[in-house]
């Protein structure tokens, strides 16, 4: 497995972990519709909580929830409408991104943004 797919594993297991210490469910890790995957989707409360996971192996200047362009935004919300849809759901839906940065001794530090972006319409 080529290096940055074991960091990209390795942050998803971490962010999955710390979601799941805040007492979130998981539900779904690396769902997939078609072309499109989405990373985690869990529950919080009564609501549905999809979750973009962003992994870099040294801090950078961007912040997480700026990697996020428009393109990607209508990605995730595509899915999460698919997903809601196909498990026929009727929670409020809520996008988070989990930035993972990880150091070359494996230590690591975890950022979770609730609420990154809305739905357009919201």
């Amino acid at each position: 497995m080529a290096e940055h797919n074991e960091i990209g594993t390795l942050g998803e297991r971490l962010a999955r972990d710390f979601l799941v210490a805040k007492g979130y469910q998981i539900l779904e890790q690396n769902w997939i519709c078609g072309h499109k995957e989405i990373d985690i989707i869990a529950k919080d409360g009564d609501d549905l909580v999809i979750v973009e996971v962003k992994t870099r192996k040294t801090p950078v200047l961007v912040k997480p929830e700026e990697t996020i362009d428009s393109y990607k935004r209508q990605y995730l919300i595509w899915a999460a409408n698919a997903y809601v849809e196909r498990k026929q759901l009727d929670n409020d839906v809520r996008f988070d991104i989990v930035a993972v940065v990880i150091d070359q001794n494996n230590d690591y530090k975890i950022d979770h943004i609730e609420d990154a972006f809305y739905p357009v319409g919201r």
